[in-house]
C-alpha cells in the first residue's frame, strides 16, 4: 500500500510540474512563407506527438511550407520514405523531423552547449522518476 501512495506521489508530482513529455510545434499547411511566427506555435499532444515535421515542398509557384506535431514512428517513417525525392529542384520534397520545442522553425545557428543547458531528455525521465520512486519507497519503509 506505501508503495502505491509513494507511486500515486510521484505521478502527480511528474505531471504537475512540467514534466510529461509534451513538446510545442510550429504548425501551417501549405503556406508559402516560413511560418515560423508565434501565432503557428501549438501544443502537440502530451505522450503521443513527441516530435515536430516540417516538409518542404518545391512548387512551380515557389518554396511551400507544412509544419505540425507528429509521433516519432511516423515521422521517422514518412522522412525516410521521401528521401530519395529531397533534391531541391523542382517538385522536390524534404521532410525533416525533429524532437526539442520549435525545431521545425527557423534554422538556428549551431552554438556551444555549456553545463547551464542541461536539461531532462525524453529518455534520462524514466530513469529519474525510478530514482525518486526508489528513494521515497526507502524513505517510508
Amino acid at each position: 500500500m506505501r508503495l502505491f501512495t509513494v507511486y500515486t506521489l510521484l505521478l502527480f508530482f511528474f505531471f504537475s510540474s512540467g514534466l510529461a513529455l509534451q513538446i510545442q510545434c510550429y504548425q501551417c499547411e501549405e503556406v508559402t512563407h516560413d511560418c515560423s511566427t508565434p501565432q503557428f506555435i501549438v501544443n502537440c499532444t502530451v505522450n503521443v506527438q513527441d516530435m515536430c515535421q516540417k516538409e518542404v515542398l518545391v512548387k512551380d509557384d515557389g518554396i511551400h511550407y507544412r509544419k505540425s506535431c507528429a509521433s516519432s514512428a511516423a515521422c521517422l517513417i514518412s522522412s525516410s520514405g521521401y528521401q530519395q525525392f529531397c533534391t531541391g529542384k523542382l517538385n522536390s520534397v524534404c521532410i525533416t523531423c525533429c524532437n526539442t520545442p520549435l525545431c521545425n522553425g527557423l534554422r538556428q545557428k549551431k552554438r556551444p552547449t555549456s553545463s547551464a543547458d542541461i536539461t531532462l531528455t525524453a529518455l534520462q525521465l524514466p530513469v529519474w522518476s525510478l530514482y525518486i520512486l526508489i528513494l521515497l519507497s526507502s524513505a517510508l519503509c
